[in-house]
């Protein structure tokens, strides 16, 4: 193998460990495709050293080693993605793709999303059944889907403004715990506390605190801590928005 096939070859393994961390990937099978479509692409070895915003990348062939390293920039958690680059190593593997093909499949690659008009009503429906299982009326439901979806709509709104994550969790808290709190003032419910507790669940980073506890686990410490913090910090961001919303309404669970 060439100098300049080891090098392109280099750079796509690294593009696809870059976009695997950036969609929210844990580091372990991060790890485990890069090593897989660089042996399936001809290389003998890849090495990744990985850290919470940047990642090294060592690739050997026939005793040349070349080195690189790429910054990691968070896109958010977009499982579409990471399907669809692990079946591109797949291919790789079973021989149907080369480094051409490689190449041009993982530069077609855009992250999709769900329309607003769907995940809006589903983001309420779903904190509404939570509601409903913790043991709310039907009325105390209802508050909860109004309220969850919009402050599903705000969380949107700023997102694509690309505001600070921080930022959007604490607002989305606000406007969701102080719609919430409008069952207080509905003669219909007997739980309204309920309406509140269950209309910012959708606020639980659940899928980073997973990641950074399954990094840990499989010693990958150092990028499990960073994920970690980075969850407890929209956590608190979370409970800022709750409590100052909380405190101007005048209502406490």
């Amino acid at each position: 193998m060439y100098a300049d096939t080891q090098n392109d070859i280099t750079r796509q393994v690294v593009r696809v460990a870059q976009l695997l961390l950036a969609y929210g990937a844990e580091s372990d099978l991060v790890e485990e495709i890069s090593q897989r479509l660089g042996r399936a692409l001809g290389l003998a070895s890849v090495e990744l050293s990985i850290s919470s915003n940047s990642l090294v990348l060592t690739s050997l062939v026939h005793g040349r080693c070349i080195t690189t390293t790429r910054r990691i920039r968070e896109h958010g958690i977009n499982m579409r993605i990471v399907c669809e680059l692990q079946r591109i190593c797949l291919l790789a593997e079973k021989g149907l793709y080369g480094p051409n093909e490689v190449r041009k499949r993982v530069a077609r690659i855009t992250p999709k999303s769900y329309p607003a008009a769907l995940v809006i009503p589903m983001i309420g429906l779903s904190c509404a059944s939570f509601c409903h299982l913790f043991g709310g009326d039907w009325m105390s439901s209802i508050i909860t889907f109004i309220a969850a979806a919009i402050g599903m709509s705000v969380r949107l709104s700023l997102a694509r403004r690309h505001f600070n994550p921080l930022i959007i969790f604490s607002l989305t808290a606000f406007v969701t715990t102080a719609v919430a709190q409008l069952s207080y003032e509905c003669p219909l419910t007997k739980t309204p506390e309920l309406a509140m507790a269950a209309s910012v669940l959708m606020l639980v980073p659940g899928f980073p605190m997973i990641n950074a506890i399954s990094d840990m686990v499989k010693g990958h410490m150092n990028v499990g801590i960073s994920r970690w913090g980075h969850a407890t910090l929209l956590t608190v961001a979370s409970v800022i928005g709750i409590t100052i919303a909380m405190q101007l309404g005048g209502k406490f669970l």
